[in-house]
Order: C-alpha cells, then structure tokens, then sequence
C-alpha cells in the first residue's frame, strides 16, 4: 500500500465517511448485502481531509494524465471536488448531470469547454463504474474527449474492471477496499475475522452471506 491509500483510508474511517459492519451488512439498492456503507460526501466537511483528496487527485491527475485539458465533476458528490482540483491545476470545468435537464436547453453538461477537450472525470466512489460511465459517454456525445476517471475510492469490484475495460477508460483512485480493510484491522475497529469476511465479499458480493 502507497502512503496516499493508507492516509485517505484512514481520514475515511476516522470521520466516519466509511462504516465496516460485516456480521450486520447492510443491503444496496440493488439487493445485494454488503458490509460496507460508503457516504463521501462528508468530506468537503472536514478542511484538512478535504484538502488531501484534492492535492492527492491533483496529483494523481498530473502523473497519469498529463495531457488534461478540463476536468468534469459528476454529479453530485464529484463536483465539490473536482471545483478544487481544478483550482489547482488552473483548468477549465464542467459538471455532468445524471440525466438531461428537461427545461432550458436541456443540457446534460454544464459549462463552457472548447469541442475535443481531453477530459479528466472526477467522482467520490467507484462501484461497478455505471454512473461515470454513464457520465463519459454523455460528455463523449457533447464533443469531450475524455482520457480517464478518478475517484477518491474504490470497491474493487470486478465489474468495475471489466465495465472500464469495455469503454475503454482508465481510471484510478486514492485509496481503496483493500487498503482501507487493512487500515481498519490496524486501528483495531475490526478484528481477524472480520478482516477474512471483508475479503470475501470483494471475490463474490452476489454470494456473499454474513
């Protein structure tokens, strides 16, 4: 684990934005059970925390994609942060809404950005990677080039990997399921087998049973 996925790791799990309950799972809307519930958003609450994922994506931005042009916040939970990653490399934004506004003009992007932009998204957590996808393919349609995603968090899930590979997106995050568990297991809020729980439902969450 890098010293950015076990810092964020920990700043989730310390306010709260993270809760691991594997003998008393949660259930997604999708039906599945899931031992975790993840809710970002509480971190442009929190300045010192909010102000690590913002230089940690600026510079995971400035590595991997140092070609960017503008950066696209998806909305909601994506757009406070990719405001202040923007700020500060000094690019061009816009956000992409889930759907078409039924008013107006009825964009799906709001902002101003020159036709064939390259293009970063930036959202707070990735899942199976369907409502970003759904986001790059509305930015695509609107002349934006996008040439890569990245969040705060990831599940790991496989769909995730898979759903990426076949859009042909890369993407990356700060931190991670599997570095978060571990950080978890260290500041003693859960214990070995729990940890062996939380490992589990990563390889099959459809199967998964507490």
């Amino acid at each position: 684990m890098t010293e950015i996925e076990n810092q964020i790791a920990q700043d989730l799990l310390t306010i709260g934005a993270v809760t691991l309950r594997p003998k008393q799972p949660f259930t997604w809307a999708s039906g599945i059970k899931s031992p975790i519930y993840t809710d970002n958003r509480i971190t442009i609450s929190y300045p010192e925390v909010r102000d690590r994922i913002a230089s940690g994506l600026a510079q995971v931005i400035q590595r991997q994609f140092s070609d960017v042009e503008a950066i696209g916040g998806v909305a909601t939970a994506g757009i406070p942060h990719a405001v202040l990653v923007a700020d500060r490399l000094h690019l061009p934004m816009a956000y992409i809404r889930s759907k078409p506004k039924d008013h107006g003009q009825g964009r799906q992007i709001e902002g101003r950005l020159v036709e064939g932009a390259k293009m970063v998204l930036i959202d707070d957590l990735l899942s199976t990677g369907g409502s970003v996808l759904k986001a790059a393919a509305a930015a695509k349609r609107e002349g934006m080039n996008i040439i890569g995603v990245v969040a705060i968090f990831s599940y790991q899930l496989p769909a995730a990997t898979t759903n990426f590979a076949e859009a042909g997106v890369p993407f990356t995050t700060l931190t991670n399921y599997t570095a978060l568990i571990e950080q978890a297991k260290s500041l003693g809020q859960i214990d070995d087998q729990e940890l062996a729980m939380l490992h589990a439902w990563r390889q099959d969450p459809e199967h998964w049973q507490a």
